[in-house]
């Protein structure tokens, strides 16, 4: 079975940032998957459910209501192992791009001290697995360490 590629990159070299992972076209319509990576893999610690938990509620529910991006939103949630998030809009788009849209959503998470959009029994289906003063912070070291002062080095795959 060929090895799909997500697979093929080099995981030891990988610092956070925000990559473009893949670029699809349904019909004439061009999807972007970013890879929005905020811990070092296999380096340092990967975040908690209940903090990706978090994060995946405030981000979905900032995107989807976003003025801009609002209708180019496809998907937002997190990987399996944890590192990080993928988010899929609608165009072809450069990591460079979203960086501003990025930087709005993270200070979102970050100064977000409200009950958790949807973190209800009747809304979710694991509700209880939150913790929004975590999802502060990552936000915060997220925008701090990556967002603030991104680079090329933090836009681009390592080869």
């Amino acid at each position: 079975m060929e090895k799909i590629a997500s697979f093929t990159i080099d995981h030891l070299r990988l610092v956070p940032g925000v990559y473009v992972s893949r670029k699809d076209t349904i019909g004439k319509e061009v999807i972007t998957t970013f890879d929005l990576r905020m811990t070092s893999p296999n380096d340092e610690p990967v975040m908690n459910t209940a903090e990706v938990h978090t994060i995946e509620h405030l981000a979905a529910t900032f995107l989807r209501n976003h003025p801009v991006y609002g209708d180019k939103t496809i998907y937002f949630g997190p990987m399996g192992c944890r590192t990080g998030f993928y988010l899929l809009l609608a165009g072809d788009l450069t990591s460079k791009e979203i960086v501003p849209l990025m930087i709005e959503m993270f200070e979102f998470i970050r100064d977000f001290k409200d009950e958790v959009p949807g973190a209800s029994p009747k809304d979710c289906g694991n509700y209880l697995d939150m913790n929004l003063p975590m999802a502060n912070y990552l936000a915060k070291r997220y925008l701090d360490n990556v967002l603030y002062n991104i680079d090329d080095s933090r836009l681009v795959y390592p080869e």
